[in-house]
Formats: structure tokens, sequence, C-alpha cells
């Protein structure tokens, strides 16, 4: 689905709904007055869509993190094989990230990568706003797609639930909630929402609950 890539299960559980602010760590001013990460630095996540899966696109993430670092982005870390990363930036946006990103990636490696950025506040909202017991779920039963991009209702129209159930699906803030209660491999709704027209115009990767889970505490400060 949407080019979700499994991962090795960890402990899980669900977080109370909260507001966060974002993480921020100060970082030091240079001789010239300028900051080398940012005086005022966020910590962000860099997910890539559709790494190191059959063989195709691969990219070893002590390349990934090197590659990071030479963007000026620091504290790197990567989890798994499957394409994500934490850094920490003084400098630009997700969008503007996730570009410089791309962009250094088809230069190393020679193959485009589409990239999402977000950073940790965004990242635990979508961990609180969880619509399903998470608690009370295996990591294979819970998965969230995230998208560049916003989404609606709209875009899903064609899809009768009905006929899916127990399995289901909830659109969030730029990401979407499924759950498959007998694991993603049997998953119809899962194949139906990985058809191309329902993704047209938006990049769209995948990651299982224990990886999303991974993810706000990688972008801690």
């Amino acid at each position: 689905m949407f080019g979700l890539l499994r991962e090795p299960p960890v402990g899980q559980s669900c977080e109370a709904r909260r507001a966060r602010a974002p993480a921020v760590v100060p970082t030091p001013t240079g001789h010239d007055g300028r900051t080398t990460v940012g005086a005022m630095a966020t910590r962000y996540a860099a997910l890539l869509r559709g790494i190191n899966v059959g063989g195709g696109k691969k990219v070893p993430m002590a390349e990934l993190r090197a590659l990071l670092e030479s963007l000026g982005l620091g504290d790197v870390r990567t989890y798994l094989q499957s394409g994500q990363a934490a850094f920490t930036a003084g400098h630009g946006d997700e969008e503007s990230l996730a570009a410089d990103l791309s962009g250094a990636l088809a230069g190393r490696f020679g193959f485009d990568v589409d990239v999402i950025v977000r950073d940790h506040a965004y990242l635990k909202g979508v961990l609180d706003a969880c619509p399903f017991p998470a608690a009370g779920l295996e990591p294979k039963q819970l998965h969230v797609t995230y998208f560049s991009a916003p989404v609606t209702e709209d875009r899903f129209a064609e899809i009768d639930r009905e006929a899916y159930v127990p399995e289901d699906f909830r659109l969030g803030d730029r990401c979407l909630y499924l759950y498959v209660p007998d694991g993603l491999g049997r998953s119809k709704l899962a194949e139906h929402l990985s058809k191309p027209r329902l993704s047209k115009g938006v990049v769209a990767t995948s990651r299982n609950w224990n990886t999303v889970r991974k993810l706000v505490e990688m972008t801690e400060a």
C-alpha cells in the first residue's frame, strides 16, 4: 500500500492525545556570527519512498547519513533499511529540505527518490491522533500512510468501506490510518488503496505502527 515496507516488530502502545510544540535544539554560532545548524534547530524525519526493495534503488544507510551531513544537517540517525532518517536543521522548511535531499539522492545515486520531511510536532500529532485502539493491536495490524499534501475523502469515494469490514481506514492530517486485523499481506482494502489513481498528484509512503512510534522517538530533542 502506497509503497509500504514491512519492518520487524517491537513494543508499542497508544499515546494520550495532546498538543506538543516542535522539538528544537539551540546550537552555537560560528566566529562570523552565522549558525552552522541554526540558532533554534528543529528535529525532522525524512521518509524515503521505495528504496532498498526487491534489489532496486539501493541506498545504503551509511551513505544516506553521510549525504544528509553533507547538506549541513546535524545529529543524523537512520532506522532500518527501508528509508527513514532523523536529523537536526536550522534552515529551510519541510518542503525545501525534502527537495534538497531528493536532489542530492539523484545526484549521488543516479535515480529519483520521493522524499517527505516532517518535524517532530507533526509526527507526534499523527501518533496521538490515532483513531484506532493501537494499545490493543499488534504492530502489523496498524499502518500509517504519509502524504506530501492534504488529501480529502473525495479521493477515496470509490471505495465501498462496508465491503471490507472489519478492515477500515481513516484520514488524518496529511496521513491515512489503515487497520488490517489479519495483516497487510492478506488485506484486500490495502490492495485497493495501493491503486496509483488514489495517490495521483501526491507523494505517499507508508509505515507500520512500530516505525510510526520510532519516528517520534528519533525526532525528540
